[in-house]
């Protein structure tokens, strides 16, 4: 009796190869898994690195000098769908790069350099970081330093006609209830307010941290200030009692302020009230883009 001879059957090869076994890598190097494929097809906004404390070192018109400080960092890329990962210490080295350089002037060099060595189509860099402005009190003219929160972001897209650089502040200041003043026999609740304002700037133009702070402060009720004699106190006391404003006055006023400064193209303004005689906040925010009006 004849029998059939036995083939072997060759086990199945799957078309999809894992991203680590595909990573080609030549004898004595390691594999590069974030370069590799990855094959859910599901591109990434953002990714990178964040909450980097960081030295830098920004201009000062005030005293003609450079003011150094040190900022929380962002940075982020955009990562294409075929792409497995980020390469997260490039991010770094981009930093370190640009450390003896590390100016408010030249940030957006920085971002598109994070561009160019992650080889993305699209980087995103972020830094937050207390500024200290040299103020008088108005009336014994004592000196003190207060500080501002700042923000510098800046986006690159490749096109340097589509790049983008904000730049924001945080500004404290003192608000009056007008409602309590006119019902009131005698005084009215005040309380610390912050003011936040984020602009864009028109091609080519830029303004001063001081100015724009300038520019902000003038909104509220009153100035704050860190050092007040009797004299100071009752100035700014009196100050605000006269000059009233609600949440929604100073952001309003802020928008108007901002409509007439011919270098700003873009602004988003708000402002909190952290009521004294509530337990919540008052908040009202405006946005608006000068260059579509």
């Amino acid at each position: 009796m004849r029998t059939k001879k036995k083939t072997s059957v060759k086990p199945r090869v799957s078309a999809l190869i894992t991203t680590a076994a595909a990573t080609a890598t030549a004898p004595g190097t390691m594999p590069d898994v974030q370069g590799s494929a990855d094959l859910r097809n599901v591109p990434i906004d953002r990714v990178g690195v964040k909450n980097i404390r960081y030295p830098i070192t920004l201009k000062c018109p005030a005293t003609g000098g450079v003011q150094h400080t040190v900022a929380r960092v962002n940075m982020y890329v955009g990562l294409p769908h075929y792409q497995k990962g980020t390469h997260m210490s490039r991010f770094l080295e981009v930093l370190n790069k640009h450390h003896e350089h590390l100016r408010s002037d030249q940030i957006m060099d920085v971002c598109r350099d994070m561009k160019q060595r992650l080889e993305a189509h699209d980087a995103h860099l972020e830094l937050t970081f207390p500024y200290f402005i040299h103020k008088k009190a108005p009336v014994t003219k004592s000196e003190g330093m207060i500080d501002i929160e700042v923000t510098f972001e800046a986006t690159s897209n490749g096109n340097e006609e589509l790049d983008t650089f904000v730049m924001g502040i945080k500004v404290p200041a003192t608000s009056l209830c007008p409602c309590s003043k006119e019902i009131s026999a005698y005084g009215a609740h005040n309380q610390r307010c912050e003011m936040e304002v984020r602009v864009r700037f028109q091609p080519g133009k830029y303004m001063w941290i001081e100015e724009l702070f300038d520019l902000v402060e003038a909104c509220a009720s009153a100035p704050v200030y860190a050092v007040l004699k009797r004299p100071d106190e009752k100035f700014v006391t009196e100050q605000a009692f006269d000059n009233p404003k609600f949440v929604e006055d100073i952001v309003r006023d802020l928008a108007l302020a901002l409509n007439t400064e011919k270098r700003i193209a873009w602004y988003k303004v708000t402002s909190e009230n952290f009521e004294s005689i509530h337990n919540h906040n008052a908040y009202a925010s405006i946005e608006r883009d000068k260059r579509t009006q």
